[in-house]
This record gives structure tokens, C-alpha cells and sequence, in this order.
């Protein structure tokens, strides 16, 4: 969506200090643990654009709390697993070669959207270490949360979102659907009904380019909003809006429990 567009189907400028208040009546609170994925289009036309939204989310949950986002890099893995689009064959071995290594410092994200992007560049965010499936948090428990992400099985239970189940935290969509949402990826690895494929990534080992295998699932991202609407009959989804994106709020550990148990039953 373009910013004319954008500017055309807002009722109104929306500032950091406008998105704060509206964060609190959505239900978020000082000392949250939350994990954010956002479209900053749906919100609205904002001053500041990303950078106010962030200031917006850390001025509510505080150093005391932990905001979580999704750092992903799909395009950093085997070329050959490649569909969105694919790349002719005769380049999968040359891509394989020369490919640079994953830097959680300069690799950018690929697909999520410009507010995870920025969030990423901000001071004592810290990025987890994942050539493909990598997130960043910032707060209280952000070194926790990050750390020892290991590379088999991206999104289980040895990764942020595993952590964030154990931290008890909450999701949080803004203006975005349930397919959006990475912890129904962890309700896929947890349910053990799912494919399992070899990916690779080129990594640092100690500071040298490896080229690094490791065990993976085919993910399903259609089921998911079928799944979220499934778990709103039994389960509190707090929805509103933040400027004209639609929001839902609701239980990470919850929904992720659901989705596991409604992957099995429907596998």
C-alpha cells in the first residue's frame, strides 16, 4: 500500500504518544512479555512512521517487561528448498558457495515487514542466532530469551518461542491474521506430525564461513487461521484496534497448547 493510499484511508495523524494510549487499552501493560507481529500500513498514517510504533510499545511494557519481534531470513538457507521463487538449478550450487554468512548484526529480515526491521537496529535489542528463523527481544529477559537458539528445528522448543513459553508471555497481531503467528510453528514441531526435511545456512565458526545442515519441518502457514478461529470459541482473544489496524491479544502458551492438540486431532 502506497503512503498516498495510506494518507487517504486515515482518519487522523497517529503519534507515538496517540499509539501509547491506545496500546493500553488494548490490553497492554508494564512488565509484559509479548511477542509483536505487526503491519505498519494497517495501522494508519504515522508520524514517525515505525520508529514511533516501537517508541510506542517500549514506553508501555517498560525495561521491567520484554517485547519480542520476528527477525527471520528465509533467504538464508538452501537454495534448492527455494519456492517464493524458485532460482533456476544451475545457480543452486554457486548461491550454496558464495552465499555471506549470517551476521545477527547486519543480516536483514526478509518478508515480516519494516517494524521488526527497525526494531532489530535499536539499542539493546538482541538478536538471537539463526541463519533462517532468528528473533530479537529487548527488556528484562532478552539475554534469556535470545541465547542458544539452536539451528535444528528453528521454531521448537530450543528457540525464543520456547522461551517465551516458559516466560508465560502473551502474542500480540497488529493488523495482521493468525497466519502471521510463529508460535503455531512451535504447536507444529511439538505435535510431531510433521515432515521433517534437511535445510543448511552458511554460519560463523569462530569468525570462518561453515556451511552448516540442520533438521527442519514443512510448515503449514494455511491451517493457521482456520486454528486461530478455532481458538477464540475457547479462548480469551482480546481484540480491538490500534489506529485502524485490527488487534488480537491473547495467551501464547494457551494458543500454543490448542494448536498442537488441533494439529494431532486433524493430521
Amino acid at each position: 500500500m502506497g503512503e498516498k493510499e495510506i494518507i487517504e484511508r486515515s482518519e487522523r495523524v497517529y503519534t507515538r504518544n496517540i499509539l501509547k494510549e491506545e496500546f493500553k487499552k488494548i490490553g497492554l501493560k508494564a512488565k509484559m512479555t509479548v511477542i509483536v507481529h505487526s503491519s505498519l500500513s494497517s495501522i494508519g498514517w504515522i508520524s514517525g512512521g515505525p520508529v514511533a510504533v516501537i517508541q510506542a510499545l517500549m514506553d508501555i511494557i517498560t525495561e521491567q517487561g520484554n517485547i519480542v519481534m520476528p527477525a527471520h531470513s528465509g533467504d538464508y538457507t538452501d537454495p534448492e528448498n527455494w519456492s517464493n521463487p524458485p532460482v533456476p538449478n544451475e545457480w543452486i550450487e554457486e548461491i550454496r558457495a558464495k552465499m555471506p554468512a549470517f551476521q545477527k548484526e547486519i543480516t536483514p529480515t526478509r518478508g515480516i515487514g519494516i517494524i521488526p526491521e527497525i526494531f532489530r537496529t535499536f539499542p539493546d535489542v538482541k538478536r538471537s542466532y539463526h541463519p533462517a528463523f532468528s528473533f530479537t527481544a529487548r527488556g528484562k529477559d532478552s539475554d534469556y530469551i535470545t541465547k542458544e537458539h539452536g539451528l535444528d528445528y528453528g521454531f521448537g522448543t530450543n528457540s525464543p518461542l520456547g522461551k517465551v513459553y516458559e516466560l508465560d508471555g502473551s502474542i500480540l497481531l497488529l493488523g495482521v491474521n493468525y497466519d502471521r503467528n510463529t508460535s503455531f510453528h512451535l504447536s507444529e514441531i511439538l505435535s510431531q506430525k510433521k515432515e521433517e526435511f534437511k535445510n543448511g545456512a552458511p554460519v560463523l565458526v569462530n569468525g570462518k564461513r561453515v556451511w552448516k545442515e540442520f533438521k527442519d519441518i514443512v510448515f503449514d502457514e494455511d491451517q493457521f487461521n482456520q486454528i486461530g478461529s478455532d481458538f477464540e470459541k475457547y479462548h480469551n482473544v482480546k481484540k480491538s484496534k490500534v489506529g485502524q489496524a485490527e488487534t488480537k491479544l491473547f495467551n501464547q502458551r494457551k494458543a500454543v497448547d490448542f494448536a498442537k492438540n488441533w494439529i494431532i486431532k486433524n493430521s
